[in-house]
């Protein structure tokens, strides 16, 4: 497998977690397990202990003390906003809803790396784009909540913030995936984040019965931590390093597909006609804008 394709098959993992994480992490959020700033602090300082005893047996490159302000604001956007909106806009909306809004965010980075970054826009990108963010279009306009407590325009709404945090994380750190490896610098991105999310998650994490965690919920937690945080965020910037910053975006169009099929099998959604038009449309968007630009000859 050479370097690309990992990098793409790298950014089909990545989704395929977060297309999981979805259903999982709002279980228990709204059966009151953990309340959204708790859940977000404890998967953040877990995670930060994963990757400092990684580095601790992994040869490491010296980071620049001018990068460590980098660093900084791209924890930030990165961990700390992107993670609060989320799981708060989760508690209000639905995982379908969810993850069909965050397909935004190949938008966000197209235009961001078109004019931070210089990157070539071609119409075959341009035009995968539209086609995948007319499938995900398709889901959420399907995509209901049948849970009393929702309130689907301020999910949606803090889910919309998310997106464009999160866009601008993959734009800030896209030069320091080129000067850095994942395993130098992410490190000190979740210790930035752990320390900043402190003053929001340190009472609501005071307030969980670990006692009261059933085995599907331990699983669950567990999973948000290693999966959808640790493994997440070390894949990601290997893949930048080998893909341009709005190919990794457009990836995020397969999370409506899979969080659709994930609850289909959970037995909380059915297939139609529809939906089944809508995931081609998401995975030719996804072909199109991953397809590598030809060389002139």
């Amino acid at each position: 497998m050479n370097s690309r394709a990992f990098a793409i098959f790298a950014l089909f993992m990545v989704q395929l977690i977060y297309g999981l994480n979805y259903t999982i992490a709002k279980v228990v959020i709204n059966d009151n397990y953990i309340k959204p700033f708790g859940f977000v602090l404890l998967r953040v300082a877990c995670a930060t202990a994963l990757f400092w005893a990684l580095s601790a047996i992994i040869p490491q490159q010296k980071i620049e003390k001018r990068d460590f302000f980098k660093l900084f604001v791209a924890s930030v956007f990165g961990v700390v906003v992107n993670m609060l909106f989320f799981f708060k806009g989760l508690e209000f909306t639905s995982p379908i809803h969810a993850s069909a809004i965050m397909t935004i965010v190949p938008i966000i980075i197209l235009i961001l790396s078109a004019y931070i970054l210089k990157e070539e826009v071609t119409k075959k990108r341009i035009f995968g784009a539209i086609l995948g963010f007319s499938g995900a279009l398709v889901l959420t306009i399907y995509g209901k909540s049948d849970r009393v407590g929702d309130n689907i325009p301020l999910g949606n709404l803090l889910i919309f913030l998310n997106a464009v945090s999160y866009s601008i994380y993959i734009i800030l750190i896209k030069k320091l995936t080129k000067k850095y490896h994942p395993f130098t610098f992410i490190k000190w991105l979740f210790l930035f984040g752990t320390v900043l999310l402190i003053p929001f998650g340190y009472h609501e994490l005071q307030l969980v019965e670990w006692q009261t965690f059933t085995p599907y919920i331990i699983f669950s937690v567990l999973f948000v931590i290693i999966g959808a945080t640790f493994g997440t965020y070390l894949l990601n910037p290997l893949a930048l390093n080998k893909l341009k910053a709005s190919t990794v975006g457009v990836f995020i169009y397969l999370q409506p597909v899979i969080a659709g099929l994930f609850a289909i099998i959970m037995g909380a959604d059915t297939i139609d006609i529809i939906k089944i038009l809508a995931m081609v449309l998401i995975f030719s968007g996804v072909y199109l804008v991953s397809l590598k630009p030809k060389k002139a000859i």
